[in-house]
C-alpha cells in the first residue's frame, strides 16, 4: 500500500491461510503503534542513495520529471531525445508501454515500467529498470515519472534534478493547490505555451504562485510543438 494515499502497491500480495486461528479472550494484548509511512520511506532513501552512486558510477546526470497527467511530459521527451544526444529514458504508467513505445521511435533507448496500482515510481521499481539498461555511451538520463501531483514528492529516486512540468492548461492556482511537489523542484517548466492565448491564461498569477511555493526553482515556458523556450531547456540539461 501506498503510503502516503493508500493506492496498491505491486509489492505487496495477499496470502490465504488455510486454516483457522484460535481467539483467546483473556486480556488484549498491549498496544504498539508503528510508523510504517516512516519506515517504507527510509528504505526507499536507502535504495535511492545506491541507485544515486550507479549513477554517478556511469557518468549520468538524472532528471525526474513529475507533473500532473496530460502535462506534457512524454511530448517534450520526444522532442528532447530526438534533440538531445547520449539520453535514455525510464518512464512510469499504470499500465501499458505506450509512452515507452513512442519514446523509442526517438531511437532512445526507453524502458517502461507499469506500476499496475501505485501512483508513483519508487527506488526499488527504478533499479530493475536500469538492469535493462544500457548505459554505455549515455550522459543524461530522463525519469518520466507516474502523473500525479502528490505521492510522487515524497519518492526520492536517485536523481540530481527534480523538474515539474505545469501545463497552461491546468490552472494558474495549481501549485498553489499541490505545494509540495513544487516545494523542491529544481526547474518547473510552464508548458504547451503555444495554447496560452486560447485557454486564457494568466502567465503573470501563474509565475507568482510558482515562485512562491518553488522557491530555489528556476522557471522556463516552452512548447514542445513549436519549439518555443527549448533552446533554454536544452541549455539548462548541459548546465
Amino acid at each position: 500500500m501506498c503510503e502516503t494515499c493508500g493506492c496498491g502497491d505491486p509489492h505487496n500480495h495477499p496470502h490465504e491461510h488455510g486454516h483457522d486461528h484460535g481467539h483467546a479472550h483473556g486480556h488484549p494484548p498491549p498496544v504498539r503503534t508503528l510508523d510504517v509511512r516512516k519506515s517504507a520511506l527510509e528504505l526507499n532513501q536507502r535504495l535511492a542513495d545506491q541507485n544515486r552512486g550507479w549513477f554517478r558510477a556511469k557518468g549520468l546526470k538524472v532528471f525526474n520529471l513529475l507533473s500532473s497527467p496530460g502535462s506534457g511530459k512524454t511530448t517534450l521527451l520526444e522532442r528532447t531525445l530526438r534533440d538531445v544526444p547520449c539520453a535514455a529514458a525510464i518512464v512510469g504508467d499504470l499500465q501499458t508501454e505506450n509512452d515507452a513505445v513512442r519514446l523509442r521511435a526517438s531511437g532512445a533507448q526507453a524502458i517502461q515500467i507499469t506500476t499496475g496500482a501505485t501512483c508513483h515510481l519508487d527506488a526499488h521499481m527504478v533499479a530493475h529498470a536500469l538492469e535493462k539498461l544500457e548505459a554505455s555511451g549515455l550522459d543524461k538520463l530522463f525519469i518520466e515519472n507516474v502523473g500525479n501531483l502528490v505521492c510522487p514528492a515524497s519518492y526520492d529516486l536517485g536523481e540530481d534534478r527534480r523538474v515539474v512540468l505545469l501545463s497552461v492548461t491546468e490552472g494558474e492556482d495549481k501549485p498553489l493547490k499541490y505545494p509540495v511537489i513544487f516545494l523542491h523542484a529544481d526547474l518547473v517548466l510552464v508548458t504547451k505555451c503555444d495554447l496560452a492565448a486560447a485557454v486564457g491564461f494568466d502567465r503573470e498569477k501563474a509565475l507568482a504562485a510558482i515562485r512562491q511555493t518553488a522557491p530555489k526553482a528556476q522557471i522556463l515556458e516552452v512548447s514542445a510543438k513549436t519549439g518555443a523556450g527549448l533552446d533554454a531547456w536544452y541549455a539548462w540539461l548541459a548546465g
